[in-house]
C-alpha cells in the first residue's frame, strides 16, 4: 500500500473517529473553533494562556495578522522572518514596516491587500498599487529554513510539521497557530487534540514550547518555539 493511501486512510479514520467523539471539524480535518478551556486546563503546557484573560471583546479572525505582528513585536526581538504560507503578504508586510526582514514563501502568487485596519489608531490604511514584498512564489522546503532566523505559519495548510522538523535541523524558532490537520504525516492518538499532538512533537524534536493567545475569533493559540 503506498504511503499517499496510507495516510488517506488515516485521515479518513482520524475524521470518524472525531464524529463518534461528538468532535467539531469539517472537511479534511480543518478545525477552527476555539479550544475549550477545560482542554488547556487539563494541559501542563498549555494551561499557562488560561492565566491572562484577554482584554475586551474578540476581534474577527481577518486581524490576525495585525495581532500576531504586535504579539511579535511586544515578546521578540528582530529578526529574518519567513512567512509560510503568507497568503497576500499582510503579516510581511507588517513587520517590514516594523524594521524586520521578512519574506512571504507561498506557492501562489498574490498582490498586497489594498487596505488594512490599523488597530491602534483604528484607521484604515490603503497601500499604493505598487506596494509589494519579498516572495518566493514556491511551496516551502526545508532548506529554505537555513535563511531565516524564525519560521512563522499563521494557517499553512499541512505544514505544521514539516515548520518544525526544518526548524529543528537548522535550530531555527518557530511561531505556528495550528488549526488544520491537512496533510500532516502524523494524526493525534485517540482522546488527545490536535494542537496538543503538535506541542508534543515539537517538544521531543527539541524545543521549549511557549504557548501564548490572540484575542480573535476561533482557533486562537499560538505556539513559540526555541531550540533548546
Amino acid at each position: 500500500m503506498s504511503k499517499r493511501k496510507d495516510r488517506k486512510q488515516a485521515g479518513e479514520l482520524f475524521e470518524s473517529v472525531v464524529q463518534l467523539a461528538g468532535g467539531e471539524t469539517s472537511a479534511a480535518g480543518h478545525a477552527d473553533d476555539p479550544i475549550d478551556d477545560e482542554i488547556l486546563a487539563n494541559s501542563k503546557e498549555l494551561a499557562p494562556v488560561l492565566a491572562a484573560p484577554l482584554p475586551g471583546l474578540r476581534k474577527m479572525k481577518k486581524f490576525r495578522f495585525q495581532l500576531l505582528h504586535q504579539w511579535m513585536l511586544d515578546q521578540l526581538q528582530p529578526g529574518r522572518v519567513a512567512d509560510v504560507g503568507g497568503g497576500k503578504g499582510l503579516l510581511t508586510y507588517l513587520l517590514r514596516q516594523s524594521g524586520w526582514p521578512a519574506t512571504v514563501i507561498d506557492p501562489i502568487p498574490q498582490a498586497l491587500p489594498g487596505k488594512f485596519k490599523d488597530l491602534s489608531s483604528n484607521r484604515q490604511i490603503h497601500l499604493p498599487a505598487t506596494a509589494t514584498v519579498p516572495r518566493l512564489n514556491q511551496t516551502f522546503e526545508p532548506t529554505l529554513a537555513g535563511d531565516f532566523d524564525i519560521l512563522v505559519a499563521l494557517h499553512a495548510h499541512g505544514c505544521n510539521i514539516q515548520l518544525i522538523d526544518a526548524a529543528a535541523q537548522y535550530e531555527r524558532r518557530f511561531i505556528i497557530l495550528p488549526c488544520c490537520i491537512i496533510h500532516e504525516p502524523i494524526y493525534p492518538p485517540l482522546g488527545v487534540h490536535w494542537l496538543q499532538c503538535v506541542v508534543d512533537y515539537a517538544t521531543r524534536a527539541g524545543f521549549q514550547v511557549q504557548p501564548f493567545r490572540l484575542n480573535f475569533k476561533g482557533q486562537n493559540i499560538g505556539l513559540y518555539g526555541i531550540p533548546r
